[in-house]
C-alpha cells in the first residue's frame, strides 16, 4: 500500500510515526510530576514526592498548551500575560527591524552589486561589521539609545541587514550581462534596467537572503528580550524558568519553533512565487 503514495505522503507518515514513538518514549521514561500545590504538608516539609522543577512529560506539556492557548490575549498584569501577546510582542520588534533592514539592505545591495567601485568601497566595512555578534551591539543601544524596546529593534535591524544586503549584491552582480545590454540597445534608463531588468532575474536570491535574515532575527529576538525583559517571547521563558516552571518553558520552546517554521514557510512561499525569474 505504501508503494501507491507519494514521497511527501509516506514522508509525512514517517514523520508522524516518529513523533509518535518518541512521545510515547519522553512519557514512559519521565513520570509525571506533582505541582507544588499537589503535594502534601508532609512531602513539602521532607522534601518528598515530585518537585514542580523537575522535567514535565508531554502530557504535562500539552495540558499546558491547552490551557495556554485556551486564552491566549488575557493581560492579568506586568507578569502575566498570555502566550498570544508575548507572541505579538516579539513579532512586532522582528518585523520592525527587519523592514527597516530590508529598507537600507535591498537599496545598498543594488549600488554593490552594479557598482564595483561601490564594492571595493564598502567591502571593508561589511568584513569588519558582519561578524559582529547581534548581541554584542546591546549594551551599546541601551547606553545611546536608553530604550529597551528601540535597542531590541535595532539588534534585529543589525542582524537582518547583512544576509539580504550580501544576498541582493551577490543576484545583481550575477545578472546575464546580455540582458542588460539588450536593455541598453532599447535606451532603457538605469532606474527603469533596474526595475525591469536586474530585479525579476535577481529576485529568487534577494528573497533566499530575505528569508535567511527573517530567521535570524527570529532567533537573536529571543535572547534579546531575556536581556532587556519586559515582554515577549523570549521574556516570557526566562521568566518561568525564574518561576522553575519547566512545563511552561517547554511549551514557550515550542511556541518559538512552530512561529519561526510559519515565519520560514511564508518566505518559502514567497520564493516560490519569484522562481519563475531564474
Amino acid at each position: 500500500m505504501l508503494d501507491n503514495l507519494s514521497v511527501n505522503q509516506r514522508a509525512a507518515i514517517l514523520s508522524v510515526v516518529m513523533l509518535v514513538v518518541g512521545l510515547l518514549i519522553w512519557e514512559s521514561v519521565i513520570p509525571a510530576q506533582k505541582a507544588v500545590g499537589e503535594l502534601t504538608e508532609y512531602e513539602r516539609l521532607t522534601g518528598g514526592g515530585q518537585p514542580k522543577a523537575g522535567v514535565p512529560p508531554p502530557s504535562q506539556v500539552l495540558s499546558k498548551a491547552w490551557e495556554q492557548l485556551s486564552d491566549p490575549f488575557y493581560d492579568a498584569g506586568p507578569n502575566d500575560k498570555g502566550i498570544g501577546i508575548q507572541i505579538g510582542y516579539s513579532i512586532y520588534r522582528v518585523l520592525t527591524g527587519y523592514v527597516l533592514a530590508a529598507v537600507v539592505a535591498i537599496p545598498l545591495g543594488f549600488l554593490i552589486g552594479m557598482s564595483q567601485v561601490a564594492y571595493k568601497a564598502f567591502n571593508p566595512f561589511i568584513q569588519v561589521l558582519r561578524p559582529i555578534s547581534p548581541l554584542a551591539w546591546m549594551p551599546l543601544a541601551l547606553f545611546i539609545i536608553q530604550d529597551s524596546e528601540a535597542s531590541a529593534i535595532f539588534v534585529i535591524f543589525i542582524c537582518s541587514i547583512w544576509p539580504m544586503l550580501l544576498n541582493t549584491a551577490f543576484g545583481v552582480a550575477g545578472v546575464r550581462k546580455d540582458w542588460v545590454n539588450v536593455a541598453r540597445t532599447h535606451e532603457l534608463g538605469s532606474l527603469r534596467t533596474a526595475f525591469t531588468v536586474i530585479l525579476p532575474a535577481a529576485a529568487p536570491t534577494i528573497v533566499t537572503g530575505m528569508r535567511i535574515s527573517i530567521g535570524i532575527a527570529w532567533l537573536v529576538i529571543v535572547a534579546a528580550e531575556m536581556l532587556v525583559g519586559g515582554t515577549g517571547i523570549g521574556y516570557y521563558v526566562w521568566n518561568e524558568w525564574n518561576n522553575l516552571d519547566l512545563t511552561s518553558v517547554i511549551f514557550s520552546i515550542l511556541m518559538i519553533g512552530v512561529v519561526g517554521m510559519l515565519l520560514d514557510a511564508a518566505f518559502g512561499f514567497l520564493q516560490r512565487a519569484v522562481a519563475y525569474a531564474e
